[in-house]
């Protein structure tokens, strides 16, 4: 029988396993170098500096370098990119009512329908989701939709768990 404590198998199961267990040091500047449509002509970023640093933390922390090998800087930036424009499409810069603030996340798709006489406008939804419905949030962006391609290519190599 195999005994898993003694030192000649300690990190076999970590490396069996094919978790990854680095942290990434993406920047703002990378960030702002890579993706320039979220900066202004000075370079002043069009979201609030918290919430780019917040965006910018958490890719860091799921975007593992030993994973995604040379493919990390795009995958971080995809990711901080994707919340980004998440972020914005609900930005407004004030609210005068509840109902003002409520309306800023409201999930759109494309018009499915749209009727003149009484102004009505349907959306579908699920056209934007098809393709990677599985993978929560991140196909509500195209930057989410790219990072879900890549990362089932990433993914590819499994992982085995003893």
């Amino acid at each position: 029988m195999f005994y898993w404590g003694q030192p000649q198998f300690y990190g076999v199961r970590a490396a069996a396993a094919n978790l990854g267990n680095s942290a990434g040091n993406y920047t703002a500047e990378q960030f702002q170098e890579d993706f320039p449509q979220f900066f202004t002509g000075l370079g002043e970023s069009l979201l609030p500096r918290t919430m780019l640093d917040e965006f910018i933390r958490q890719a860091n922390a799921a975007i593992q370098p030993d994973k995604w090998l040379d493919g990390w800087r795009y995958a971080a930036g995809l990711y901080t990119a994707h919340y980004a424009t998440l972020y914005l499409k609900t930005y407004a810069p004030s609210s005068e009512t509840p109902g003002q603030a409520a309306a800023t996340g409201a999930l759109v798709g494309v018009v499915a329908s749209a009727k003149l006489g009484q102004d009505s406008v349907t959306y579908d939804t699920d056209a934007l989701t098809k393709a990677t419905e599985d993978w929560g949030d991140l196909n509500a962006t195209q930057y989410g939709q790219l990072l879900a391609t890549k990362a089932r290519l990433v993914g590819m190599g499994g992982s085995y768990v003893l």
